[in-house]
């Protein structure tokens, strides 16, 4: 009988570690994408679960990953390929810089792309052994990949892109018998969360966005607070995905988190006048416009 494997990148904390551990509880081998030798050995003890060193914005780290995933695998080939890691740019678009702009997409959006590029052979070689739609690509964008929102503009436009990517490989990899979904969680208790107050850190009253944005810089972190004591744990939302994995058809979007499914519901249903204006209520910036000279 064939082994499931699996390969997640972002493996460290947070969803990614949860799902690992939740599919090595229900005898998968779990290869754990980490960064660092630290992250690496706080995977010590863990049965199941196989730290391999994985940068996703590093080509030779992708294909060495990739290469041992192969080796350890053999003839099972890998039954999952997740890409989790992902990081949040956060400020006005205005000034938001170029390099900034290529970090986001760097790690969020083409380092899925080249880790996805370097698997498929090996998901092409577990559904040949376990069947079709058994192995399946996940890709963990969020609800900002549905609903766009203020100081978060490059990380919800390469969460779209994302979404993109998972609908067009949907298709595409059909007749090859994997099976993609795109997961896009609402407010999940991670490592993003406790990084509200460092992000606000850049913008302060010397930040020359602070002046144009400063309402909306505050509304922002205001909201961040608020969203994240309600954020479901990592636990809660790998315990969806690993649900949606094990399905017998795959699903091919799961938003995870009710604060998601709500986000979702409003925005497909609702004018688009109205929901920008539960937005702007969410995020602290419903006031009136300013005089351009006043600013």
């Amino acid at each position: 009988m064939a082994t499931s494997w699996a390969l997640i990148s972002g493996a460290s904390t947070g969803i990614g570690r949860a799902t690992a551990l939740k599919l090595a509880a229900q005898g998968w081998q779990v290869l754990a994408g980490v960064r660092s030798a630290a992250a690496a050995d706080a995977w010590a003890g863990s049965r199941g679960v196989t730290p391999v060193q994985l940068e996703v914005t590093n080509q030779a780290s992708i294909n060495a990953a990739a290469a041992k995933a192969a080796e350890m695998a053999g003839a099972d080939g890998l039954r999952l390929v997740m890409n989790n890691a992902g990081i949040v740019v956060p400020g006005p678009i205005e000034f938001v810089t170029a390099a900034e702009w290529r970090r986001q997409f760097d790690v969020n959006f083409f380092g899925m792309i080249e880790l996805t590029r370097a698997t498929l052979p090996l998901l092409r070689r577990a559904a040949a052994v376990q069947g079709a739609f058994v192995p399946r690509l996940l890709f963990v964008s969020s609800i900002g990949g549905r609903v766009a929102q203020p100081m978060l503009g490059p990380y919800t436009a390469s969460k779209f892109a994302t979404n993109a990517l998972g609908d067009a490989l949907r298709l595409e990899l059909r007749r090859q018998g994997i099976g993609v979904t795109v997961v896009e969680p609402g407010a999940v208790a991670t490592e993003i969360w406790a990084k509200g107050d460092e992000y606000g850190a850049q913008f302060d009253s010397n930040h020359p966005g602070r002046k144009l944005y400063g309402p909306e810089i505050d509304g922002i972190m205001q909201a961040s607070k608020r969203i994240s004591s309600k954020a479901i744990t990592a636990e809660k939302a790998a315990a969806e995905i690993v649900a949606a994995i094990l399905a017998r058809k795959p699903k091919a979007r799961l938003l995870v988190g009710p604060d998601a499914k709500v986000m979702a519901a409003l925005r497909k249903w609702l004018p688009l006048s109205w929901f920008d204006a539960i937005l702007r209520r969410e995020f602290g910036i419903a006031g009136l416009p300013v005089n351009p000279q006043q600013v």
